[in-house]
């Protein structure tokens, strides 16, 4: 199954279900830092938006407000968001490790953990 693109701001919405589970858009508005929260309808429009991308779906109704809940894991959003980056790139990831080294966003620790998922994946390459 192809997961949806999603923006930055239904992003923010997914991370709060993903966080918090199943809210209103009342209490995923009220997730946001007072300081930068999106308006109610802004917040509601893009809830609707997510349902209609199947990344989200109504879990339940209280009263007359929708419990959404998320229906696309993080993981499969954090995976859709870079295979779209790396497609900007023709496929190679060269530049980007590159780019984060140099702003120093890839650890030693990061590298490490890279080495032994492709040790884990050359090993199965090799039983098959």
């Amino acid at each position: 199954m192809q997961h949806p693109k999603l923006a930055r701001l239904e992003l923010q919405i997914m991370e709060t279900l993903w966080a918090r589970g199943a809210c209103s858009v009342r209490e995923i508005q009220d997730a946001f830092p007072e300081k930068s929260r999106p308006a109610f309808t802004t917040i509601q429009t893009t809830v609707y938006r997510l349902e209609a991308k199947k990344a989200l779906r109504i879990a339940k109704r209280v009263g007359n407000a929708n419990i959404f809940e998320a229906t696309v894991s993080r993981r499969a959003a954090e995976n859709r968001l870079i295979d779209d980056l790396l497609a900007l790139f023709g496929g190679r990831a060269k530049p980007v490790m590159a780019r984060l080294v140099e702003s120093g966003k890839l650890s030693l620790e990061d590298v490490k953990e890279a080495e032994e998922a492709l040790r884990r994946l050359a090993g199965k390459d090799k039983t098959r």
